[in-house]
């Protein structure tokens, strides 16, 4: 008991706060709902399994009465002497003597059988001394599979036959649930064997009986003999077959449980009549419970109530709490916003001025090397564009000199000599010159030289123009802004449909906010452009916070990130595009003579 006092008062406050209120409010309900809801359903199936039975009793009582009905239908063909008398003959000394007779006994069966008002007859056919006597209510196919197994010779010994759909190929339209009724026609005056009749009934009515309880808990309802050979199911795919489980079923009507396929049933059981025939009701005991959702409801309403005034409760003694860690907490977010300058009052030695203590500390350690981290980051950045100078994308050489390969073989050689002169002048811009600023003549000659060898590489899929407004001389700009921008653009935006056109404008321009004139540099291409989801995500990357970044590769956001870095905020890339119509990509720099470069170096070397 120490012990565990000991540890409880270790714990934190809030985990305090949350172990009182599941002992004191969300066990002890969450106890009495399970209990009550497992005692409701538990009765539920109690009632379902008494009231079920005395239900398939009543079916199966209507069922027999009605199968016992069906069973004298073959006796109606001893009304009539003019069908027996057919029956009785051999042969026939002409074919219209034998068409006459099936017109007859045809008419016979459609009158007594099809129109007699027994909607349940789907057909009749009689099979005598190789003849056929038919009448059908629906279409059918497949008769062939009954005339040699179920003809006249069968010996049935007056005894009635059922066939299931399974056994035979019969088909009707609209493919009803049906079972054949076998029956052997005697002469009633030497007990000679005339034929076999054979009456297809629709098991519609089985359905009709067992509607109601099929449609209750989403039941399934099966029909068979003491064989287990099924005569009617709610799925008619197992018509006809044999339920292995009827072994195992008892031997006395009622109810009982079983797990069938992971899944708990409650299985009700019907035998009544001469017939002997089982009726069955099966149910997901899952499906029963459906039927105690207003407890269900009620109980989690009641459940929520509780918790909702506890919660209340907690929620006032939480606050009186936790004010000082309200403030700590405003606080902090207002350093997340930039602002070091704050300071939180200390008061106590508990966690929360321990808590206090460590804050102030940490916020004064930011602030003091919140700048020194900036010029790192810088650094870096620069290290980064350093280590790609001198690297030149291997792929790009790969590719290069894999063309220039290719001249060579094909006798080009103008080609190998442009190609290789331009290739040895970017590699010369990019390991020779250490400075970070170039004059933007250099900048704009490195250029021509990548996009002259991609037109060389692409076979002249590509065209490009560069329009300067400015003295490029004269004005200076970052190292490498361009071809971060024109690979990108030729990565994503040349495909095999159409040639690729990139057109570049410098230009010097005034900037009405900073009252400085800038330089322009707006990349615009014919590619397939960009969607706007896509281009709303960039931009508000590029406004997003330069050193939360943490990209490591040289694209759109890298010289963004940093333009912004070297010359503030109001400077870098804004990225315009339009899907099937292209994309512009503006970047500005200020306007950097001789004299302005040395002033900006001169700041960055201060600031180091």
């Amino acid at each position: 008991m120490i012990f565990n006092r000991i540890r409880l008062r270790n714990y934190r406050l809030m985990n305090k706060l949350i172990i009182t209120y599941l002992l004191i409010t969300v066990i002890p309900v969450s106890l009495i709902g399970y209990i009550g809801y497992n005692q409701y359903t538990k009765s539920i199936e109690e009632q379902v399994g008494e009231y079920i039975p005395r239900v398939l009793d009543q079916a199966n009582e209507r069922i027999n009465d009605h199968i016992n009905e069906l069973r004298e239908l073959p006796d109606l063909l001893y009304n009539s002497d003019q069908v027996i008398e057919i029956l009785r003959k051999d042969a026939y000394q002409n074919n219209s003597s034998l068409l006459r007779d099936k017109f007859l006994v045809n008419s016979y069966l459609t009158n007594t059988y099809i129109n007699g008002g027994n909607s349940d007859i789907l057909g009749v056919f009689i099979l005598s001394k190789n003849r056929l006597f038919a009448a059908s209510r629906l279409p059918y196919t497949g008769f062939e599979s009954i005339a040699l197994p179920f003809g006249q010779d069968l010996d049935l010994k007056g005894k009635q036959q059922i066939i299931f759909p399974n056994q035979i190929t019969l088909k009707f339209k609209n493919n009803p649930p049906y079972i054949l009724l076998l029956q052997q026609i005697t002469d009633t005056e030497n007990r000679m064997k005339l034929g076999t009749i054979l009456i297809a009934v629709d098991l519609t009515f089985v359905k009709n009986i067992v509607n109601n309880l099929e449609t209750v808990n989403k039941a399934d309802i099966t029909l068979m003999d003491t064989n287990g050979q099924i005569v009617y199911d709610t799925n008619p795919n197992y018509i006809g077959k044999t339920n292995v489980d009827l072994n195992h079923y008892p031997k006395i009507n009622g109810s009982f449980k079983t797990t069938r396929e992971k899944e708990n049933k409650l299985i009700s059981i019907s035998r009544i009549g001469p017939n002997q025939w089982i009726l069955t009701h099966s149910v997901l005991l899952k499906n029963l419970t459906e039927r105690t959702d207003l407890v269900r409801k009620a109980t989690i309403i009641a459940f929520l109530g509780v918790i909702l005034i506890s919660t209340v409760i907690s929620i006032i003694l939480a606050w009186s709490v936790s004010r000082p860690i309200n403030r700590l907490t405003k606080l902090m977010k207002q350093v997340e916003k930039g602002n070091f300058n704050v300071d939180l009052p200390i008061n106590g030695n508990d966690e929360v001025g321990v808590l206090a203590k460590s804050f102030n500390s940490m916020v004064q350690e930011i602030n003091s090397l919140i700048k020194q981290n900036f010029q790192i980051k810088l650094q870096q950045k620069e290290a980064e564009l350093y280590a790609l100078q001198s690297q030149i994308n291997p792929h790009f050489m790969y590719n290069t000199l894999e063309t220039v390969g290719m001249a060579v073989e094909e006798g080009e050689d103008d080609v190998v000599v442009e190609m290789v002169s331009r290739l040895g002048r970017m590699l010369r811009f990019s390991i020779s010159n250490k400075e970070k600023m170039v004059s933007i003549d250099q900048e704009v000659q490195h250029i021509k030289d990548y996009l002259t060898i991609q037109k060389f590489r692409f076979e002249d899929r590509i065209e490009f123009s560069i329009h300067e407004e400015i003295d490029s001389k004269e004005h200076y700009t970052p190292k490498f802004i361009l071809q971060p921008i024109v690979e990108n653009a030729i990565k994503h935006g040349l495909d095999e449909e159409q040639d690729f056109k990139i057109d570049i404008f410098i230009s010097r321009v005034g900037n009405i906010s900073t009252k400085n004139e800038e330089v322009i540099f707006r990349v615009i291409d014919n590619g397939p452009g960009i969607s706007e989801k896509v281009v709303a995500y960039l931009k508000s990357y590029l406004e997003s916070d330069p050193m939360a970044r943490r990209d490591s590769q040289f694209g759109l956001i890298n010289v963004h990130g940093r333009l912004i870095m070297m010359f503030g905020e109001g400077y870098g890339l804004q990225i315009n595009s339009e899907i099937k119509k292209g994309t512009e990509i503006i970047i500005s720099i200020p306007l950097l003579s001789q004299d302005d470069l040395r002033k900006v170096e001169g700041d960055w070397e201060s600031e180091q």
